[in-house]
């Protein structure tokens, strides 16, 4: 399975040329050769149809529950996302049908940088690993990488996004039309900035349920309780007699 993460992370020529695994926003030294972005010139060809719609963002989840991508997450918070086939067509049905298939139920965000996104969408959680489908030709949009962005993670090949994504915290243009953005938060995105942070982390959150919201599922009960560890001395405690 190839390596699907985000790249192309540059804010400055130094990141592109960084091979150090612990720098914020390069990939691990196990990963495929990172390059630069290509030219404008050599990018695949950005979608060329714009309606007076095209950059609206409907925030009612009840409009076209379809296209609402629904994250129960295990902080006990729900994301709630606007997908956009008008940005994507091939990339929201993938995730829909990923969603349906119940890929996404269980998996962790196993990348998370502060000030920039959390990433999940690999059951592996290694960021090696990804769906059984085929990879998908890029949609590269006119659309900005605002915070709430929802975008598909891939390898240096425009052609290899699957079934990782990310969510942006905090705008990020370098990853313009060299990603594919196909939704945006449009409800919970304070539970995204309290997805925790590692790469990956050590106590990394999941997304307990991923829902569509024409299906109407149910509200997955989360414990977010926290849980005292066991300690020696609390073993060998001396049992009570709780007498007859």
């Amino acid at each position: 399975m190839k390596f699907r993460m985000l790249t192309g992370l540059a804010m400055a020529t130094s990141l592109f040329a960084a091979t150090s695994a612990t720098a914020q926003d390069t990939v691990p030294q196990d990963a495929p050769a990172q390059a630069a972005p290509a030219s404008r010139a050599d990018r695949p060809a950005i979608a060329p149809a714009i309606g007076p719609t095209y950059f609206q963002i409907e925030t009612d989840a009840s409009v076209d529950p379809d296209n609402v991508l629904l994250l129960d997450l295990s902080n006990g918070g729900r994301v709630t996302i606007r997908l956009k086939p008008e940005w994507a067509p091939t990339h929201v049905e993938r995730i829909k049908t990923l969603t349906r298939e119940g890929f996404y139920d269980g998996v962790t965000f196993h990348r998370v940088i502060d000030g920039f996104m959390a990433q999940t969408g690999d059951p592996t959680g290694t960021g090696n690993g990804g769906s059984s489908l085929p990879d998908l030709k890029s949609e590269f949009n006119r659309v900005p990488h605002l915070r709430g962005t929802v975008s598909m993670a891939r390898t240096q090949d425009p052609d290899s996004a699957n079934s990782q994504f990310f969510i942006v915290f905090y705008p990020r243009m370098a990853l313009d039309r060299d990603y594919t953005n196909f939704g945006r938060v449009i409800g919970g995105m304070e539970y995204a900035d309290a997805i925790n942070r590692g790469e990956p982390p050590a106590n990394p959150t999941r997304i307990v349920q991923a829902s569509l919201g024409s299906e109407n599922a149910p509200r997955p009960a989360v414990n977010t309780a926290p849980t005292s560890d066991v300690t020696a001395d609390m073993l060998n405690a001396p049992v009570e007699d709780a007498g007859e």
